[in-house]
Order: C-alpha cells, then structure tokens, then sequence
C-alpha cells in the first residue's frame, strides 16, 4: 500500500456518537498509509469506547482532558505538530457548538485552535437523520464550510445519518494533506471493460477490470480535482455515470464534453473496437456460430478533434509503443502503454510516452496511477 501520509501528524478528534466504534478500525487505516495519529476524545465518547483502545491504536496517549501541558496549543496552535484534524465521528452537539465557538470538551477546544492557526480541519457527520436535517444543524454545516471545513457527507441510511465509510474518510484526509494540485480542474475519465450484447444472454467483453482507472479517478480526487468516471462500477468521493456498452461510453463522454467539458480527458477503458450484430434470442448450443463483428468508432479521435478536449491515452499490448506515437501526433496530451498481464492484476507496469519523454513505471496500480499524474503535463489544460 502507498503511503501517502507518511509523515504527516493527524489529530482525530472523537465524540459521542455510537460511531466511535469504528475509530480503532480507522485509525489503522491511515497508519497503514503512514500517517501519525493521536486521538482526542471528548467525555461523552469515553463512555462508548474506552480511551486504553485508542491509545493502543495510535501508539499515542489519548488526550481525555486539557490540562497544564496544553495540550491542544501543542498538536494544533500556531507552532503545533498536527498537520490535520480530523473529528469522526462528529456529533450534531459538536458541531454546533465548533461553528458557534464554544469549547467545552476537549475535542472542540482542539477545533477552536486548529480553526484560528488555518490548518486544515475534517468533520465526519454522525446521528440520526432527523437530527442531520435539523435546520440549525445544516446552518451549522454550512457555516463551518465558508471556513474552510471539510464535511465528508453521511450515508443516509435506517432513518441515520451514519458515518462515511472509512476509505473515504481517508481519502479525504489525503485530499487535505496532497497540496491539491488539481483544485479547481475538471476530470473525466472512462474506464474499465464494455459488453456487447452477442444475443439475448451473452455478451462479448475483455479482461479488464477497471482498476486502473478508478485508481486514476481515487488520485484525482485526492489531488483537489472534480472527478467524474464513465464505467460499469462504482466508487466513492467522485461522480459515477453507470454504462455497459461501448455506444453507453461513447453517448455519456460526448454529452458530458459538449455540456459540461471537462479539462482533461483520460481514456483508461477497454472501449470495444467491434461490436457483434446482436441475435435476437438465444443462440442454440451444440452448433458452430459465425458472429460478424462491425468496426466502433474511435471515441478517442471524437474527444479529441470533435471536442477540443486535451486528452490522455492508453493502449494495451506488448508492441503498442508505434501506435501510441500515432495517437500522439492526432493531439494526445500523452500516452500510457501496458501490457495484457495487467489486465486483472493489483500490480503493474506501463510506459509513459509524451512527444518528448519515455519512462517506465512499476508498482500497484495505485502507485502506478500516482506515478502517471506526476507525468501528465497540465499546463494549458484549464479551459
């Protein structure tokens, strides 16, 4: 696993919600991408979980209680050590009171400093529906956000507004911690594989899992940028436009080109060359079958020259490197080649080509997508 907090001094503020059940579980999560974690617990969250836990999970004393060592002005104040606090789970109890500017647990004297030194600050909603829809709570929601405060939404669930899920609650940290080189941009991409329909069963696909584009869009994400992702599946943090086939891809790209562009395009699916002329019915078994199978237009050419969309490429195979000069010369901002072993593996290697770089890269597909956004060249792409 990347560490991608490695260094960085997280401060995870806890409160009374019964979601502070998962706070040793989120903790390991951010050890395990190197961060350093000291929790604070406020009174009401020590009778949900004991604080021995957290101290135990950190490798770090938990702070129950400020005391003469300050201990909030230490990990927060204006020379602290914290790079971020995080507060989850946060109560709607807490979170009033933080926007209102009142300290009276541990936790919301730690907000208070960390809000006036301007480092960055996480709140993780966590309580009942009705609660989270109360309007004093929202106007409290909304003024910590003109502050700067990250809210990472709840899921809306069992008549609750329970915690976000950990990864994402990570992924946000990382987005907080990354320096946001992609604030303000736009990103689209498609990936994964697309299925056309042989007859009323079957369907011809690849062996393409997606993952390397969902990496790209977690990476994205975690740069500061507005992700949207075109494939078959779903992740968090960014927007999902479901397809299935290679016209889904092609009729969702364009129309989010035309309506909404984006400005950069990365083209990391297995986009269908050919489709079959679907049968209708079933096709019976125990008999050869002759498919014809019918060119696809190059979705790739349309985003480009069609759309003036800067855009960057991939291509699948092991001697790829000549084709991937001719997607370079029609505009391609840069291209990515792999091999077909990739396809379905959590490891990875790939060739970056831009018209005046070569490099190969190695690794997880998530430290492969990290490696590819340190090479794709930004400049001229804000639209």
């Amino acid at each position: 696993m990347r560490e991608s907090l490695k260094e960085k001094q997280i401060v995870l503020g806890v409160t009374g919600s019964i979601a502070a059940v998962e706070t040793v579980r989120l903790i390991h999560a951010l050890r395990r991408k190197g961060g350093r974690v000291t929790a604070v617990m406020s009174g009401a969250a020590t009778r949900i979980i004991h604080p021995d836990a957290l101290t135990y999970a950190t490798g770090n004393e938990t702070v129950v209680a400020i005391t003469g060592r300050v201990e909030h002005v230490i990990h927060c104040g204006d020379d602290g050590t914290a790079n971020l606090l995080l507060i989850a789970p946060c109560t709607a109890n807490t979170l009033c009171k933080i926007a209102a500017g009142i300290d009276d647990t541990p936790v919301t004297t730690f907000a208070t400093t960390a809000l006036g030194r301007g480092m960055p600050v996480i709140v993780v909603p966590a309580m009942h529906h009705s609660m989270f829809r109360h309007p004093g709570v929202r106007d409290c929601l909304a003024r910590l956000e003109t502050w700067g405060v990250e809210v990472v939404p709840p899921r809306i669930e069992e008549g609750k507004a329970k915690i976000a899920g950990i990864d994402e609650i990570v992924l946000y940290c990382e987005r907080a911690l990354l320096g946001r080189s992609l604030a303000g941009k736009r990103i689209l991409i498609s990936s994964g594989p697309c299925r056309e329909p042989v007859d009323d069963i079957r369907v011809l696909t690849t062996r393409s899992t997606g993952q390397m584009g969902q990496e790209l869009a977690l990476q994205a994400f975690r740069l500061g940028a507005e992700v949207t992702i075109v494939h078959s599946g779903r992740i968090p943090c960014v927007r999902n436009i479901l397809v299935t086939s290679a016209s889904d891809m092609r009729e969702a790209v364009l129309r989010i080109c035309r309506e909404e562009p984006p400005d950069l395009y990365i083209s990391a699916a297995a986009i269908s060359d050919f489709a079959p002329e679907p049968f209708a019915g079933k096709l019976r078994s125990g008999a050869p079958v002759t498919l014809t199978l019918n060119p696809l237009p190059k979705l790739l050419d349309e985003v480009i020259t069609g759309c003036g969309i800067p855009a960057v490429a991939f291509k699948v195979g092991s001697d790829e490197e000549e084709a991937a000069q001719d997607l370079l010369r029609k505009g391609a901002r840069m291209v990515v080649v792999n091999g077909p072993e990739n396809m379905g593996s959590p490891q990875g290697a790939a060739v970056i080509l831009g018209n005046d770089t070569r490099v190969e890269i190695e690794g997880s597909k998530e430290e492969l997508a990290a490696e590819i956004w340190e090479h794709i060249p930004l400049r001229g792409v804000s639209r």
